[in-house]
């Protein structure tokens, strides 16, 4: 038996060496109280009984009885104590996990933000630390905290979610496993106190807690791991037959909300088909250094961060020699293209041409945007040109 383990121990330290960075384990669930820390934990117990190393870095049970009976005989890295605004506060001890340097560790509660002064400002960070120092980590995170779908989660919670983890973090995950449970039996687990204090209950019951939430976060769970399971076969798994390379193209113009969403609906298209893709807005008259309203270059640059943060190439066209001129900061890789501001359609047409784009994206046609567009010459020969090259257009609600 010792002899199974210690080959079995082997095993994964073997597989660690050749890798150089650390396994990224995740779950992923609908919500709180579906059992993720449980899962972790029941993990790292049948970890122990095959003689892996294994750490609890750190693991939040919020008082779940069940859940802290599973940390019985469990090693527990004792948490980085802070004191912040008067308060005594505890943090994931990164540098003793560097020092320590176990096989595997469980980290909980993934989208965190950590207390000012931290080496990272997010819990995902640390994480990414240690994987880069060739440590192996489980981990987890409720769907809604996933950057791209912060929009959908809005709609159907109506809760702005402000912790979130990139959608590029969950790229870099060897496993992304779903931890499922029916509309049902989560409301009766909250019911019988096993999610939230019995206090909280009735309002929670009355809130997030309804089925027809439950089942839309349920599904958007579910997607996601389907997403994950369908990249991991793609890049896995060889084909010979030749396959079209998507490559998106997101038009958006400096209208706030509607340009964060089609940024991150085609964030998430590019995911779904592995594929390179780019944001482009073209900077009309209106817009110039002397007219741009302050709020809107603020959302405008605001956008430009969430989209380089999603994975995008940013493009900007607009008269020669003015991009750093007024788009701070100017760390947000931007590159121009120098076309006749306001032809939208030649800018695009550009764009579709020099970056091999199949895919554009662009919100419901507003008169803004579209009348500068469809008053031009090139409007025709942009449309040829998308036919001639099979570009579709995908309008994002």
């Amino acid at each position: 038996m010792n002899d199974e383990r210690t080959q079995l121990a082997d095993q994964y330290l073997a597989q660690l060496r050749s890798a150089g960075r650390g396994k990224l384990k995740i779950y992923i669930g609908m919500s709180a109280g579906v059992g993720k820390t449980y899962r972790m934990l029941q993990e790292a117990r049948q970890m122990l009984q095959q003689g892996i190393q294994v750490v609890l870095g750190l693991v939040v049970t919020h008082g779940r009885k069940e859940t802290e009976a599973l940390l019985e005989d469990l090693p527990i890295l004792p948490p980085r104590e802070v004191f912040y605004k008067g308060k005594k506060m505890t943090e994931l001890d990164l540098n003793a996990l560097l020092i320590l340097h176990p096989t595997w560790v469980v980290v909980d509660e993934l989208a965190h933000s950590n207390i000012p002064g931290s080496k990272n400002p997010k819990r995902w960070q640390d994480v990414m630390d240690l994987l880069a120092a060739g440590i192996n980590v489980i981990t987890a995170v409720n769907i809604q905290h996933i950057e791209s779908i912060n929009d959908e989660v809005h709609r159907i919670t109506g809760i702005q979610v402000q912790e979130r983890v990139p959608d590029d973090f969950l790229q870099k995950a060897d496993e992304v496993v779903n931890i499922d449970l029916s509309a049902e039996d989560l409301i009766t687990r909250l019911k019988e106190g096993k999610i939230y204090d019995p206090a909280k209950v009735e309002t929670a019951l009355r809130n997030f807690f309804q089925p027809e939430k439950i089942l839309q976060l349920r599904e958007l769970a579910l997607k996601e791991v389907a997403t994950q399971v369908e990249r991991k076969v793609e890049q896995e798994v060889p084909r010979n037959a030749k396959v079209r390379h998507e490559r998106f193209l997101a038009c958006i113009s400096s209208n706030e909300a509607t340009a964060r969403k089609i940024i991150r609906k085609t964030a998430r298209l590019a995911r779904y088909y592995q594929s390179k893709w780019y944001v482009l807005y073209v900077q009309t008259p209106n817009e110039s250094l002397d007219k741009i309203p302050l709020d809107k270059q603020r959302h405008l640059i605001n956008n430009f961060q969430l989209a380089v943060e999603l994975g995008a190439e940013v493009l900007q066209a607009q008269a020669a020699n003015r991009l750093n001129r007024w788009l701070v900061p100017v760390a947000i890789p931007l590159k121009a293209i120098n076309v006749a501001v306001p032809d939208i359609g030649k800018a695009i047409l550009e764009v579709v041409k020099e970056k091999q784009i199949t895919t554009i994206c662009i919100g419901k046609p507003h008169l803004s945007f579209w009348q500068i567009v469809l008053h031009t010459g090139i409007f025709n020969q942009l449309l040829r040109a998308l036919k001639e090259n099979e570009v579709d257009v995908v309008i994002l609600s």
